[in-house]
């Protein structure tokens, strides 16, 4: 699962209010260190970036210069995802197809086709495919779904308590932990967990970046490291809304 940003529109993409690549990059998350954070009784507030934002599917767009970017178009709101962040642009007046905006970022399509633009650059896209995002109805119970492969794994976190369960190695082993947080960061959509319990240590970040699974290439709005037993791995996932 790879997303790409080019030299070329690293700037264009995040060089609006805000947007900043380098303050993107180099921002800390903001919350309590490891060594005070605490589990609590109740499940967190994700940052909001991490879920479809009422939209009824993600859609991939390959871009030139190459590119990978998700989106998902909400009834207010267009969120878009690079390889470096996640965004939220408002609708635009335009004279045909939509275009949505966000000081100098804009995202304008029509059909298959979308162009976004900068103060510093262009990408003409296509869309590639889309997939319908998850819901509660399918995943009772579930605040937060992640998956990657080789070997097949998922996480799910409960939506009313800092508990997830994890199924590794292609569902053959299954456990619940409780979590707590280590640090959170709102605005650019980053959350880190670490275990609860202090003989099973494991570490979990979430991150609100482009993401395509690397069978399916199926496009979600995070990224998702896991870290447990000594190996690390890598996926995508989704917020999941009630």
């Amino acid at each position: 699962m790879t997303s790409r940003l080019s030299p070329f529109f690293r700037p264009a993409l995040l060089a609006t209010a805000s947007l900043l690549l380098t303050g993107c990059a180099a921002a800390p998350i903001d919350g309590p260190s490891p060594a005070t954070a605490q589990v609590e009784s109740t499940a967190p507030l994700l940052p909001s970036l991490l879920f479809p934002g009422g939209a009824e599917s993600f859609e991939a767009w390959r871009c030139t210069p190459q590119q990978d970017l998700v989106t998902a178009f909400g009834e207010r709101e267009l969120r878009l995802w690079s390889a470096h962040g996640g965004y939220r642009l408002a609708p635009a007046v335009v004279a045909s197809g939509a275009r949505y905006q966000q000081g100098d970022l804009s995202f304008w399509n029509k059909g298959g086709e979308a162009v976004v633009e900068s103060a510093n650059g262009r990408l003409d896209c296509s869309a590639a495919m889309a997939r319908p995002t998850l819901t509660r109805e399918q995943r009772p119970g579930v605040m937060f779904h992640g998956r990657g492969n080789e070997p097949g794994w998922h996480v799910n976190l409960a939506h009313d308590t800092p508990t997830l369960t994890l199924v590794m190695d292609y569902g053959t082993r299954e456990e619940t932990l409780p979590y707590r947080v280590t640090a959170m960061d709102n605005a650019g959509g980053r959350v880190a967990l670490a275990s609860g319990l202090s003989d099973r240590p494991f570490e979990m970040r979430l991150e609100a970046r482009a993401c395509f699974d690397d069978m399916s290439g199926e496009p979600f709005p995070a990224r998702v490291t896991l870290t447990i037993d000594g190996e690390t791995y890598r996926g995508c996932g989704q917020g999941i809304a009630p």
